[in-house]
């Protein structure tokens, strides 16, 4: 008996730990909001239409749940197969095939259908900035819950162990064992050895998520020295990105426009009477007060003939960077790739304030390279690849991703 109940506390430790690691790996395995944020909210988004259909009530439009696992896998295999609903959203959007995700397992399709259906619209996930209510959203993320159960059965189990301990006191007690005094629990080597084991491991995973990390800044959102919101500019007045990016087809950056391209259009429009603007903080901004911003740093003074000479640049706060020894080329991408904007920067024009809208992480890019479909219809730039241009034709191959023309090759994207 006193052999059982020593094995005890050790029984609770063990089941303890094990029911830690299966709620962990159930949480890693239906995480849909991290599968959905990793491989399709840069195309899509839950409630609006991005460079591809909402995707609210999108198992309302499939017969079931199979035929969206082949769509997943493979759309222009659905496609050939003639099912109407694929046809459709294939001419709908431009005849612009999805890219396939075979690296996603059935169930991994299944939890991000799940989250699907749980997210919140974006008229339940943002308060109206009149009333002064805080911008929330359900993020579908289960690893609160989890860790909440882990922290209620650890209760339990010092709990029990605490029972276990006075019903062997009693029990010696009545058979006449002298009682030793119970040793305090800051000094019982059991709890020491777990409370350590504890810290440990979740030091570990911080110091871990904090090293893979380090240097990225996805969502960042610099205050910037003029409010210049993207939703009055190419949403609103549908602004050409070329217009101010001009190099986003011909060079390497996209660049940002200087003040003489600003003040093309501002030198005549001096006062903002559009909607209200709210920046990221909730508050209202003056878009006259912005633009008379624009005229000290311009040198401009309305009525007066202007002297560009006399103007300053901008310090804007760069948002974008990537490490000295990553290249990237925004015409490869935009121009030879023909890759849309929305891809990395998000729905854009519905930003009142510029952030990081992709991690622009090493795996974000690798597994983008791997499932992006090369065009080679009408572009010039891939004339050179005749062999796949022959097997395509012979039906030796159903298409060609980046990966197959070096895309994945270190000295690509690495100096």
């Amino acid at each position: 008996m006193l052999k059982l109940r020593r094995i005890a506390p050790i029984k609770i430790f063990t089941l303890l730990f094990l029911v830690g690691i299966t709620f962990s790996k159930k949480s890693s395995a239906q995480d849909g909001h991290a599968l959905f944020m990793a491989n399709c909210a840069s195309c899509h988004k839950v409630d609006q239409k991005l460079v591809g259909p909402a995707l609210a009530g999108v198992e309302s439009r499939w017969p079931s749940r199979d035929k969206i696992h082949a769509w997943v896998h493979n759309s222009s295999a659905v496609i050939k197969s003639g099912d109407p609903y694929a046809v459709s959203l294939f001419n709908e959007f431009n005849k612009t095939q999805m890219t396939p995700f075979p690296q996603l397992s059935d169930k991994d399709i299944d939890a991000i259908l799940d989250y699907i259906k749980s997210a919140p619209t974006t008229t339940a996930a943002t308060a109206t900035t009149a009333t002064g209510t805080a911008t929330t959203e359900e993020n579908g993320d289960k690893s609160l819950l989890f860790g909440i159960l882990t922290l209620i059965l650890a209760i339990v189990a010092f709990t029990l162990l605490q029972i276990n301990a006075n019903l062997k006191k009693m029990a010696d007690d009545k058979e006449g064992v002298p009682a030793h005094e119970p040793i305090p629990f800051w000094r019982n080597k059991t709890y020491i050895t777990f409370g350590t084991l504890i810290i440990f491991l979740i030091g570990g995973y911080f110091v871990t998520q904090g090293a893979i990390g380090l240097g990225r800044q996805q969502k960042y959102e610099p205050k910037q020295p003029i409010f210049f919101s993207h939703k009055v500019h190419p949403g609103i007045n549908q602004i050409n990105c070329q217009y101010c990016h001009v190099g986003v087809y011909q060079g390497k950056q996209a660049t940002i426009p200087s003040v003489n391209i600003c003040m093309n259009c501002h030198m005549a429009i001096n006062e903002y009477k559009g909607e209200k603007l709210v920046d990221g903080d909730g508050n209202e901004v003056n878009g006259t007060a912005e633009i008379q911003k624009l005229y000290k740093y311009a040198g401009f003074e309305p009525g007066k003939p202007w002297d560009a000479s006399k103007a300053k640049p901008i310090a804007w706060v760069r948002i974008h960077d990537l490490p000295d020894f990553v290249y990237f080329n925004h015409a490869q991408h935009v121009n030879a790739g023909r890759v849309q904007c929305q891809t990395c920067h998000g729905e854009v024009t519905s930003y009142n304030e510029m952030f990081q809208f992709a991690p622009l992480s090493m795996g974000w890019c690798i597994n983008c390279h791997r499932s992006t479909k090369v065009q080679f219809e009408n572009n010039g730039f891939y004339s050179m690849y005749e062999k796949y241009k022959e097997d395509i034709k012979n039906h030796k191959m159903d298409s060609v991703t980046v990966k197959d023309i070096g895309g994945t090759d270190c000295q690509k994207c690495h100096y």
